[in-house]
C-alpha cells in the first residue's frame, strides 16, 4: 500500500503507516492477489471472531444460523450456488485490525473478514474470501469475480453511480494520545489550540487538520502539525512527549491501543471525528455492483446481527465499538461528489 492521495485517503480511511504497524507487530505479509482460507474451525451454526489475530482481538465464538426469511431475498443464482464471494483489499502487506494474514501464516483474519463470515452465516452461504490489492477489489466487483466487498469502503455519491451499499460501521478518525494524557478531543477544532498533532501526509485527516489549523490561526491561536516517516516513528514521538496526539484512522488507533495496553508506551483514543467532516457522518458499507440485488439482503442480515447482539460482540472483539451504527441502511447519503 502506498501513501494515499487526498482523494483515496478520504474514501479508504487508512494511511501507509497502518501497513508499517502491521509489519512492526509481527503480522504476516503476503504478495499478489490470492484466495485466503475461507473459514476457521467454528462449529456449524457458529462463527469465531478474532481467531488467529496475534493479539489484535479478543476471540469470541458467536451463534449465527441462517435466517431463511433473509436468505430468500438473495438473487436465485447465489442462493443456488451456496457461496458468497467476499472481496477484501488488503494486499500486499495487510492493514490490522481490518484485514491481514493470521498467526497460522495462511488464514485471512481481521474485523472485515470476520464480518463477511457473520453476514454469510445469516444468509446461509459459505464465505469465500478473496484478498487483493485495493484497486483490484473494484475490478473484481465489476467483473463478477467477487459479489460483495467488505473492506472498509466508504459510501460516496460518486461510488453510488456504480455500486450499491449496506452500511455497517461509522467511518471515523481518532486521536491517539499517551494513556497518561488528560487531554480529550472536544468535538471541534477549538480543543486543539496550543497542541502539537502528528498526521499522515496526503490523507483525508491531514486535509481536515490543516483546515482546523487555518481556522485557529485566524483566531490568533496556534496548532502545530508534524509529520513523521512512518507509524512507528510517530508513536515513538508520542511516547517521548514530542507530540500531544496523532490524528489517524480510528481502526488504526484501535489497533495501537490493543498492542500497547499495559506497556510503558500505552496509548488511548482521546476522541473521534467523522471522516466525512462536521456535517455528515461517514459510513463504511458492504459494497456490491449496482443492480445486483445484494444490498437489501445484506442490510437485513446486518440488522439481524445488530438486533441479536452478535454485531456488538464482533465490534467489541476488535476494539471498534466506537464505530457502531444503530441500523444498516441501503444506499445511505455518501460523501458529496465535491469531496469524494
Amino acid at each position: 500500500m502506498s501513501s494515499l492521495s487526498l482523494r483515496s485517503g478520504l474514501v479508504r480511511g487508512l494511511t501507509a503507516g497502518t501497513v508499517v504497524a502491521s509489519l512492526a507487530g509481527g503480522l504476516a505479509a503476503c504478495g499478489g492477489d490470492s484466495d485466503a482460507a475461507t473459514t476457521t474451525d467454528s462449529a456449524a451454526g457458529t462463527v469465531t471472531v478474532g481467531a488467529l489475530s496475534n493479539g489484535a482481538a479478543k476471540q469470541a465464538t458467536l451463534k449465527v444460523s441462517e435466517v431463511k426469511s433473509i436468505s430468500a431475498e438473495l438473487p436465485k443464482s447465489v442462493a443456488k450456488n451456496g457461496t458468497l464471494k467476499v472481496g477484501v483489499g488488503f494486499l500486499p502487506a495487510g492493514s490490522p485490525p481490518l484485514g491481514y494474514v493470521g498467526s497460522d501464516q495462511k488464514t485471512l483474519t481481521g474485523s472485515e473478514a470476520d464480518f463477511g463470515r457473520l453476514v454469510a452465516a445469516v444468509l446461509g452461504l459459505k464465505p469465500e474470501l478473496q484478498n487483493s490489492t485495493w484497486e483490484n477489489l473494484f475490478i473484481g466487483l465489476d467483473s463478477g469475480k467477487v459479489q460483495v466487498a467488505i473492506s472498509n469502503v466508504t459510501v460516496t455519491e460518486e461510488r453510488k453511480q456504480k455500486y450499491e451499499f449496506a452500511s455497517y460501521r461509522q467511518d471515523n478518525l481518532g486521536f491517539a494520545v499517551p494513556a497518561s494524557s488528560k487531554w480529550s478531543f472536544g468535538g471541534d477544532y477549538e480543543s486543539l489550540a496550543g497542541k502539537t498533532v502528528a498526521v499522515g501526509a496526503g490523507t483525508n485527516q491531514e486535509r481536515i487538520l490543516l483546515e482546523w489549523k487555518k481556522k485557529l490561526a485566524a483566531e490568533g491561536k496556534k496548532l502545530t502539525v508534524k509529520y513523521f516517516q512512518d507509524n512507528n516513528s510517530t508513536y515513538l514521538a508520542l511516547a517521548a512527549g514530542k507530540i500531544d496526539a496523532y490524528f489517524a484512522p480510528n481502526p488504526s488507533v484501535a489497533y495501537q491501543v490493543s498492542q500497547t495496553k499495559g506497556t510503558a508506551k500505552a496509548v488511548r483514543n482521546a476522541g473521534t471525528y467523522s471522516g466525512a467532516g462536521a456535517t455528515l457522518q461517514g459510513l463504511i458499507a458492504a459494497t456490491a455492483k449496482k443492480g445486483s440485488g445484494f444490498a437489501k439482503p445484506f442490510a437485513d442480515a446486518i440488522n439481524y446481527l445488530i438486533e441479536n447482539g452478535q454485531y456488538a460482540k464482533w465490534l467489541a472483539a476488535w476494539n471498534l465499538s466506537n464505530e457502531a451504527v444503530a441500523k444498516s441502511q441501503v444506499n445511505p447519503p455518501g460523501l458529496p461528489l465535491s469531496d469524494s
